[in-house]
């Protein structure tokens, strides 16, 4: 091997043994509350434009509601007076979000339960809200003309979102929103993930999703699609995954390499990650810098092959794993079920019926899994031991992200919303 390769590799597996060092993934959400503190899950409804609070375990019950657009007034008035600003507005009710508004996408608790903060896709924003009152603590619009996934640090001090037509993702101040960073990705940045020791940022561009140009000899069309690592408190890269030439080297050549959510083994030596269009997920082994196992699980028979009918390159979306890092959780998004894989044998369990589910998130104990049914405006609990449905609960339309957070005790809804 030529000296330049050998460094080439030594250092790809400095990073990579960096990366996994031991530690648990937290967020502000999962740090143990103080006793004035009730942990909670907020469901966000996105084309309603609020958040449903409910228990964390247990029956899941609703607590409150929050509007999440409290300045909706304001901020469509600068939307119709600015005709670029209108024009991607209009593109983002038209193509990703299926003719709605999308409100909110994903949200974050301040660690002392007192504020949530949001990001809202249509407005281009992030904005910070009172919990007591609802009202707006502070608002930072992104780059570009949306807003998209979130990650908080495990300390719970800041929050990245990425900022999807702008091929960024900022990183603001939790508690200020002041902009403490910046760094550029791939096409279109999705989902943000730290690492458990709040030392690195990985993100993970989608490309274009909103083309009708889905077939598999077309993929190239959508995009420059990679994973993008970053030191979280420079914001420089340390590190670029195109899953193209891992996907190829594994016989994967079929694939879409547009890594949609993803899921992090408790010593992060493994990455488990779904891509565009295929019913399944793969593992990435983060120290050989290989895919080293792929599980495709079953297709519903009612859902169509035609892949320009599968909403934002979908097929599924949403994958969480149990804290002792034994299962996975998979929401088969167009195929209207969710389920839990054994990790060691990658087992499947039942297919619990579920529509349209968006999102899978693990309960406050830790027993359960949370899916989100945007088809069917509710989320449902699925026992990570027996793999079967335990308990539905009605929220508001189209709910999507379902992230652990807090609230102070006693909390029941703001008092102006």
């Amino acid at each position: 091997m030529p000296i330049r390769s050998r460094h080439l590799c030594t250092l790809a597996a400095a990073v990579a043994l960096t990366l996994t060092a031991p530690g648990a993934v937290a967020s502000a959400a999962g740090q143990a509350p103080s006793a004035d503190l009730r942990e909670v899950l907020f469901v966000g409804n996105n084309w309603d434009g609020t958040a449903d609070v409910i228990e964390s375990g247990g029956d899941f019950g609703r607590i409150g509601r929050i509007n999440v657009i409290p300045d909706k007034d304001r901020r469509m008035a600068e939307i119709n007076a600015n005709p670029v600003r209108w024009i991607y507005f209009m593109a983002i009710r038209n193509t990703v979000g299926e003719g709605h508004d999308q409100f909110v996408d994903d949200m974050y608790s301040t660690p002392d339960g007192t504020s949530v903060v949001v990001s809202r896709p249509s407005f281009a924003d992030v904005v910070s809200l009172d919990l007591a009152t609802g009202r707006v603590n502070w608002r930072f619009p992104v780059s570009g003309y949306r807003s998209d996934h979130m990650a908080v640090s495990p300390d719970g001090t800041r929050v990245a979102v990425s900022a999807s037509t702008s091929n960024t993702v900022h990183v603001l101040d939790i508690e200020t929103g002041e902009e403490v960073g910046a760094f550029k990705t791939g096409d279109k940045p999705h989902e943000n993930v730290f690492s458990r020791d709040g030392r690195y940022i990985w993100n993970m561009s989608i490309g274009e999703v909103n083309t009708d140009l889905d077939a598999p000899w077309l993929d190239w069309t959508k995009g420059d699609r990679k994973i993008t690592v970053v030191d979280a408190r420079t914001f420089q890269q340390v590190r670029v995954i195109d899953m193209r030439e891992r996907l190829d080297a594994a016989g994967f050549t079929e694939y879409s390499d547009a890594v949609r959510p993803a899921a992090f083994s408790p010593d992060e030596s493994k990455l488990y990650f779904q891509v565009s269009f295929f019913n399944g997920f793969f593992e990435y082994d983060v120290a050989t810098d290989r895919i080293s196992r792929v599980k495709t699980l079953p297709k519903n028979p009612a859902t169509g092959e035609d892949r320009t009918t599968w909403v934002n390159d979908s097929r599924h979306h949403g994958i969480t794993m149990k804290p002792d890092g034994a299962k996975l959780c998979v929401a088969g998004t167009m195929d209207d079920y969710a389920t839990v894989v054994d990790r060691d044998t990658f087992e499947h369990g039942p297919l619990v019926p579920v529509s349209k589910p968006y999102w899978a998130t693990v309960s406050g104990d830790g027993k359960s899994c949370v899916v989100s049914e945007s088809g069917a405006d509710r989320v449902t609990a699925i026992d990570f031991a027996t793999g079967e449905k335990t308990v539905s609960i009605p929220v508001g339309d189209h709910p999507q992200r379902v992230r652990l957070g807090q609230v102070r005790e006693g909390w029941t809804g703001p008092s102006g919303g």
